[in-house]
């Protein structure tokens, strides 16, 4: 097998490792040079004895740092990114290695697993065929969602295989990513958003997808908008609420806790469907902005959080068959269970998926 140096170089900088890092924590016995040409796949580890080096220095095992050869390595042109314009590039591209490294560590683990999801997330080949709400009505309705607000959407999207993993970026100014590269697609959310935009963020993410998997789109972010507005709050039953009910900020905090979506989400939902105008929207953020309620909302403490089962679930199961959890550590690539955003979830797992 031939040796792909991506990994290595993205678990380095999800680390937040730099090549000078690197090469002092394994004590000079390699050069930035030879890292720079491992990482390159210009060359391969000498010996077995550096390459353990580098496995123990990054907290994965060789088996992770060699499945580069079989496994599809970091692939930027695929992920998607909900980000503010001002983050730099250095923090997305490590935001972005994260997220590759959570994928590996998941096609490790699950590698001769058969894995059944109750549902699956389907993929339009041209979004410029499917308008985004009526992508957002179809994914709803395969899923026999109810009526109303969506409960519990990270259930939902595990339930359809999605690997969904909550940490904390290390900013603000990033809320979430996405990624389909094989049969597992990722979703990452940054932990320091609240609850409501976490929600809105992953189905922006799902939207991402379910319609920019194969071809991508000069209008993506719009698309993956409006795909979680509909997602989230269906024209049919919301319109009928935002229409009769007015859009006074005490109404919009009480839809706010029922539908689990932030104020201005709602306000602008209903902006777009066309029940406020240019004039009451600046008026709506002038009072918010008065309120200093533009960067954090009241009300977000009373939506519930959602928390990802997927991975510990199949990690209990494993334990159940008399596993250690040094045995999935290592069926993952980890040198260490615990602290891994990925398998160390909440104890109370049980998603709707069949482990077979």
């Amino acid at each position: 097998m031939t040796w792909n140096g991506d990994i290595l170089r993205m678990t380095r900088r999800a680390a937040g490792k730099t090549q000078e890092d690197l090469v002092e924590a394994l004590g000079g016995r390699i050069t930035q040079a030879a890292l720079s040409r491992y990482e390159s796949s210009l060359r391969e580890p000498e010996s077995e004895e550096i390459l353990e080096d580098l496995a123990a220095a990054l907290g994965v095992t060789t088996r992770y740092l060699r499945a580069g050869e079989t496994t599809s390595p970091m692939i930027s042109s695929t992920a998607h990114m909900r980000r503010q314009k001002t983050v730099s590039p250095a923090v997305w591209k490590d935001l972005e290695a994260q997220l590759n490294v959570h994928r590996v560590h998941w096609s490790l683990l699950v590698e001769g697993i058969d894995i059944a999801p109750q549902h699956q997330i389907p993929a339009f080949e041209d979004p410029s065929d499917t308008a985004p709400e009526d992508a957002a009505t179809f994914v709803r309705e395969k899923w026999r969602m109810p009526l109303g607000p969506v409960e519990n959407l990270v259930g939902w999207l595990e339930a359809a295989g999605a690997i969904v993993v909550i940490e904390d970026y290390g900013t603000d100014r990033v809320d979430g990513m996405s990624q389909w590269v094989g049969p597992w697609p990722v979703i990452s959310l940054n932990s320091r958003a609240p609850a409501d935009r976490r929600r809105l963020t992953a189905a922006h993410e799902l939207g991402h997808l379910v319609l920019h998997n194969a071809t991508p789109s000069l209008d993506a972010e719009d698309e993956a908008n409006r795909f979680a507005a509909e997602f989230l709050m269906p024209t049919v039953e919301i319109r009928p609420l935002l229409k009769t009910g007015g859009l006074s900020l005490g109404r919009l905090t009480d839809l706010k806790v029922e539908w689990g979506v932030s104020m201005q989400a709602i306000f602008e939902r209903a902006y777009r469907l066309g029940l406020a105008n240019s004039d009451e929207r600046r008026r709506f953020y002038q009072a918010l902005n008065a309120r200093r309620w533009k960067k954090v909302e009241p009300y977000s403490e009373h939506i519930p959080e959602e928390k990802p089962r997927f991975a510990r679930h199949l990690v209990d199961a494993l334990l159940a068959r008399g596993l250690t959890q040094a045995d999935v550590a290592e069926m993952a690539g980890l040198t260490d269970f615990h602290g891994s955003p990925l398998l160390d979830g909440p104890e109370d797992s049980r998603p709707r998926l069949t482990l077979v």
